[in-house]
């Protein structure tokens, strides 16, 4: 289901009428293109309501709706698809945005950063330079905890994916169609497809368990991070380096706190599954081994951070 989240800082920019009605057919036309690969699925978030926003300074949606029947008929075709308000609403709880603020250019932004939190697509009114391209760079600052239980912010530079014109939907229709069929949308959905989600991760049985009760919050963090480590190992050469080129944040647990990272393996085994990625919000853990001889990375703990006691 590709949820498109609207960009509010592409909206209420200065410019001629001419300018702005070019724009709204532009928009118009990308967002039903990106709809018409999984029509039934497609909803477009927004801060606010859609016939709320001001197109450019002083030439709001009901004024562009009135002013020719061709934009009437425009705004007819984005009705077609659920419009959902304020970007909150979609998250998997109320509270799944307050670990993590997303910025551009220094400015806050909503729709860019929920895009890339919900892993969806931003779509915005190609009126400025910034917003005329198929990837948008953005300052994600996350509060996480670390392992000795402290808190602090972690930065780091992302893109999103974006969308303005029909020429950028070219870049994400594979990934648009993939996604509708094999996007999981529930931890047990995760474990039942994880052999075509992550062929290059291998699961302890403990760990359908974990993912069948996992925190609704956890749904989409836990994708993405499993994403991330099927990745890395996808390109790992074992013979060339002892560990995979991470795509994410991940760290050894210290000597003293390796012993709760013990869990019986595969083949009977007790192994210390050390090495770690964080997800958030909470301290969230994916614990694992790496299994050189297969180029693998065997997950074992999927969840909160292992205390003493587990």
């Amino acid at each position: 289901m590709p949820q498109l989240f609207l960009n509010e800082k592409s909206w209420t920019t200065a410019c001629d009428p001419a300018r702005a009605e070019r724009a709204m057919a532009d928009f118009v036309d990308a967002v039903r293109a990106i709809a018409k690969e999984d029509p039934a699925e497609t909803s477009l978030v927004s801060e606010t309501e859609l016939k709320s926003l001001e197109i450019a300074e002083g030439y709001p949606v009901g004024k562009w709706i009135g002013s020719s029947p061709k934009n009437h008929a425009r705004w007819q075709r984005l009705l077609g698809l659920q419009n959902r308000s304020p970007v909150r609403s979609v998250y998997p709880t109320p509270d799944a945005d307050g670990h993590l603020e997303y910025r551009h250019e220094g400015e806050k932004v909503l729709g860019l950063g929920a895009a890339h939190f919900m892993d969806g697509i931003a779509v915005s009114l190609p009126v400025a330079h910034e917003w005329q391209k198929p990837t948008v760079g953005l300052e994600r600052s996350e509060l996480v905890e670390l392992d000795d239980g402290s808190l602090e912010f972690a930065h780091e530079t992302v893109d999103v994916r974006h969308v303005s014109s029909e020429p950028h939907v070219d870049e994400y229709r594979s990934w648009i169609r993939e996604s509708s069929l094999a996007r999981a949308a529930t931890g047990r959905q995760i474990w039942e497809r994880k052999a075509d989600l992550y062929p290059h991760l291998q699961f302890l049985p403990r760990t359908e368990a974990q993912l069948t009760d996992l925190d609704p919050r956890w749904v989409v963090p836990v994708r993405r991070c499993l994403e991330r480590l099927d990745a890395a190992a996808a390109v790992w050469d074992p013979a060339a380096t002892p560990e995979p080129e991470w795509q994410s944040k991940v760290t050894p647990e210290g000597e003293t706190r390796k012993r709760v990272c013990r869990f019986e393996d595969l083949d009977g085994k007790w192994e210390t599954f050390h090495l770690h990625a964080r997800f958030t919000p909470g301290a969230g853990r994916i614990h694992f081994r790496l299994i050189g001889e297969e180029g693998k990375i065997r997950i074992a703990h999927i969840g909160g951070k292992i205390r003493p006691d587990l």
